[in-house]
């Protein structure tokens, strides 16, 4: 008796590790095969001959409207039926009347294609009329300056119920642009040449700013007079940053008598004091004509650069980003570099 018992508990533990690994052969298989999933799904072909049917109630007239042979309709009917388990219509003197599975099934069925209408139909355009969206760029405190005027003045003159919010240009940039927490980036940005869609704007070379009645500097200025003189010193931007390479690489050593974050209040600086600014020439123009300061040819050959705007590529297609991008090109691009004064 013990002997038996004992091998029925084999046997019992064999059956055990045997159902044991096929239950998990199964679920590895369901895992590993997502498609067998979807395969009960129904075609929406199929939806929409129940939908026709229920209507019509006549197989002839769905197979005019989707545009099918009566034998492919009847063909499609009848694996509807195996699908969902119910004969769905029945023949009779008034048509193919629905049965009490396919009255309770229309409604879901309509809102099933309704909701794939939705998905597959053209996103609406972005009206500026009627907008009231908000549009967050990031710039320098030179574009503020630069370009941030003029761009305000013609989206409230087309979309003047739209929102414009200037960020500055920092470590997050990137993640502000991914996350949709910032539409655009302008100026010169390198940490996003990588990974995100850009549009060159315009050139940008350099020019020197000083106080119109500066006694020692004349029509000219050279490399040496450049080094003896006092200069400001921009800390913050890209910019800044080509400056000091470039000064660097040539060698060229300067007298810094004051630092500034960035251009605001550069333009008193240098025009009460005989102190030299060296400025890309776009913010150089704007603060030369407000403060009545003197525009010259940079001695220092630093590398020009070009101004663009940034977009991620998860709203490259969106439609008000588009048009904002837009019409920075229609306002900004193939800007002429201006002569020097």
């Amino acid at each position: 008796m013990q002997c038996l018992t004992y091998s029925s508990l084999r046997f019992a533990i064999v059956l055990l590790k045997s159902s044991i690994f096929r239950a998990l052969t199964e679920t590895r298989f369901r895992m590993t095969h997502p498609k067998e999933i979807d395969a009960t799904l129904i075609d929406v072909k199929l939806l929409r001959l129940l939908d026709l049917l229920y209507d019509t109630r006549s197989v002839t007239r769905c197979a005019e409207l989707l545009e099918q042979s009566q034998p492919t309709i009847s063909i499609w009917l009848s694996r509807l039926r195996r699908e969902l388990h119910d004969p769905l219509f029945v023949r009779s003197a008034e048509g193919m009347l629905p049965t009490p599975r396919a009255d309770a099934l229309i409604v879901h069925v309509r809102d099933a294609l309704a909701a794939l209408r939705r998905l597959s139909a053209p996103e609406h355009g972005f009206d500026p009329a009627s907008s009231e969206r908000r549009f967050r760029i990031c710039m320098t405190d030179a574009s503020h300056v630069t370009m941030l005027p003029q761009l305000f003045a013609h989206v409230h003159a087309l979309a003047p119920s739209v929102t414009l919010e200037a960020l500055g240009i920092a470590g997050g940039t990137a993640g502000l642009l991914q996350a949709g927490e910032a539409d655009l980036a302008l100026g010169l940005v390198p940490e996003l040449e990588s990974g995100f869609y850009q549009q060159a704007l315009y050139p940008q070379d350099w020019i020197c700013l000083v106080n119109r009645y500066h006694q020692r500097i004349g029509e000219q200025l050279n490399l040496e007079r450049y080094g003896r003189e006092g200069h400001v010193g921009i800390l913050s931007g890209s910019g800044s940053t080509l400056l000091r390479e470039t000064l660097k690489a040539q060698q060229v050593e300067r007298r810094v008598a004051i630092e500034l974050p960035g251009f605001l209040g550069l333009a008193a600086i240098v025009s009460t004091t005989d102190l030299i600014a060296t400025v890309p020439r776009h913010i150089g123009n704007a603060l030369a004509r407000s403060a009545s300061l003197r525009i010259l040819p940079c001695p220092l050959p630093i590398p020009p650069f070009i101004v663009k705007q940034y977009w991620h590529a998860r709203f490259h297609h969106d439609s008000g980003n588009r048009w904002l991008r837009e019409m920075c090109v229609s306002l900004f691009q193939h800007e002429p570099l201006a002569a020097a004064c």
